[in-house]
This record gives structure tokens, C-alpha cells and sequence, in this order.
């Protein structure tokens, strides 16, 4: 992801503006990474940079959210079963990094420290965290 000061500069809040235009005139349909390019007339980093800032926009603004999926690509403002079928597929990618990250870094950092109070503590947050992430994901 791009640093918050390249999201946000000039440049990027320009290729937002296009992205936003280039992926209203295409609702409902929604636009894969390649055709995205192609219809901006932008190259592929700056396509990412606007869309990194489009988001941050979407967001001030409280305008229709932007979701990405493996069949239509990039849609804005999708209805709520493709919303909610976005959302529990980031929420489930999230969730895995989250379990690796846990038990490919903080339980040998316990096993090596067991006496250790930080690691106590990281684990019942993080513990507790990936709870509430796996009770979001399944219901």
C-alpha cells in the first residue's frame, strides 16, 4: 500500500477523480485491474495509488463503498449481498494472516520467553482478537 503521503498527493487525488468517473460510467458492471488501466488511460501504479486514495475519499465522503471481486473486478456502490460477501472475504483473508502471524511469530516468542509479561499479554489480546474475528466471519 502506498505511503499516506503519496495516497493523498495532487497526483493521486487526481487519478482518484478518474478512477471514480471511469468507474461510475461502468455501474453496475465493475471493471478487472487490466480494463481499469486500459479505460483510465493510466498506468498500473498510478492506478493503484488512485484507488489507495479513492478509498480515503469514499470514505470522508460517505459515498457508495468500492469493492473488488474475482469475477467483476472493481465495482462502486454493489448491493448488499455482494457487499456483505466482500466483506466476510476480507474479513476471512484477514482472519488467516492474523492465525499465521500468531503462530508463526508470537507462539515461538512465547515458547522461547515463557515468563515473559509482554508476551502474556500480547497473547491474551491477541487471543482475544482473533475470537471476535472468527465469531464475524462465521455468523
Amino acid at each position: 500500500m502506498p505511503r499516506a503521503s503519496r495516497r493523498r498527493g495532487e497526483a493521486a487525488q487526481r487519478h482518484a477523480d478518474t478512477l471514480r468517473f471511469v468507474l461510475f460510467e461502468a455501474r453496475p458492471a465493475g471493471l478487472l485491474f487490466p480494463q481499469l488501466v486500459r479505460a483510465s488511460d493510466l498506468s498500473a501504479s498510478q492506478v493503484r495509488a488512485g484507488l489507495a486514495c479513492l478509498r480515503d475519499i469514499i470514505a470522508e465522503n460517505g459515498w457508495p463503498p468500492l469493492i473488488w471481486t474475482r469475477a467483476d473486478g472493481y465495482q462502486l456502490g454493489a448491493e448488499p449481498a455482494a457487499l456483505q460477501a466482500y466483506e466476510r472475504a476480507v474479513l476471512t483473508e484477514k482472519l488467516t494472516e492474523f492465525r499465521r502471524f500468531l503462530t508463526g511469530t508470537v507462539a515461538p516468542h512465547a515458547a522461547a520467553h515463557p515468563g515473559d509479561k509482554w508476551v502474556k499479554h500480547i497473547i491474551a489480546q491477541l487471543n482475544s482478537i482473533e475470537s471476535t474475528l472468527d465469531l464475524v466471519v462465521s455468523s
